[in-house]
């Protein structure tokens, strides 16, 4: 069973969405929620620029302003958590590394890590809505990830409640894909939940899977489907509404890697509720 959380906080649409499910979880669990605040002084200190002659002072002036203001937003994030979790008690931990180092470092001693899809941490926007800290977790990191797209509402996570609506697990036979499964069935986010796993493999059998999903208390059905993943994917957690999205990261070329360009990333990108993923 789950028993901490990690939580990336930043003031993205989408960090705020992974908020509000974090400590919605939270309540419904009793995992014990630690709130990351990542000051990234290498980026706000300009350590890694070069700096013309003669222009050292500005730098440092302009350096000084930027930490300033990364600080102030920091307080005014952790103020809005904290007035969003009412009751909930939560720890905090500030961390000056870069947001990748940072997250891997915490990452270790939790169960879950919970991340917005856009979180920059500090950092600059993302381009195409997908934060490249989630790469870097999914490649060098050992914990799962539940990415939380924007406007995601937590209510039916809510603490007390069964989920309302049913998990939609992806299955494809990968190595990535079991061990996702393993995951999610020990840590019992779904737990006398509805669960339907979509099995895209002709190698191992959707009904043992189903048997594997109830003895960890889930009420599951699997069904062996064929087609563009991607597509029967993104459909049906439309189409159930799912509550969150479970599945594998691509592996390319022998190397657990996510790769922008490959399906993982198109799901990432374009699911409509949170996805629990893992390497």
């Amino acid at each position: 069973m789950i028993r901490s959380i990690l939580l990336a906080l930043d003031d993205t649409p989408g960090a705020c969405a992974a908020r509000d499910v974090a400590f919605a979880l939270a309540r419904r669990t009793g995992a014990a929620i630690t709130a990351l605040i990542v000051l990234d002084r290498p980026h706000t200190s300009g350590v890694h620029e070069a700096v013309p002659l003669g222009a050292s002072a500005f730098a440092s002036r302009r350096n000084e302003k930027l930490a300033e203001a990364v600080e102030a937003e920091a307080a005014q994030v952790l103020a809005a958590a904290r007035d969003i979790a009412g009751d909930l008690v939560f720890e905090v931990v500030r961390r000056e590394e870069a947001p990748e180092e940072a997250l891997l470092a915490e990452g270790a001693a939790h169960d879950l890590i919970i991340i917005g899809r856009d979180s920059t941490l500090g950092r600059e926007a993302c381009d195409d809505g997908l934060s490249p800290t989630i790469e870097a977790l999914l490649r060098d990191g050992a914990r799962p990830l539940l990415v939380v797209p924007p406007g995601i509402e937590a209510g039916h996570l809510a603490a007390g409640e069964a989920l309302k609506r049913p998990v939609l697990i992806a299955h494809d036979g990968s190595a990535a894909a079991m061990r996702t499964l393993q995951i999610f069935a020990l840590l019992g986010l779904a737990r006398d939940q509805a669960v339907k796993l979509l099995d895209f493999t002709a190698e191992t059998s959707p009904e043992a899977l189903q048997r594997y999903l109830i003895r960890h208390g889930m009420a599951a059905e699997a069904y062996a489907v064929t087609g563009d993943a991607h597509d029967i994917l993104l459909a049906e957690a439309r189409s159930l509404p799912a509550a969150l999205l479970v599945l594998g990261a691509d592996q390319e070329s022998g190397i657990s890697r996510l790769i922008f360009g490959s399906a993982t990333a198109r799901l990432l990108r374009a699911s409509p509720c949170p996805v629990f993923i893992h390497g």
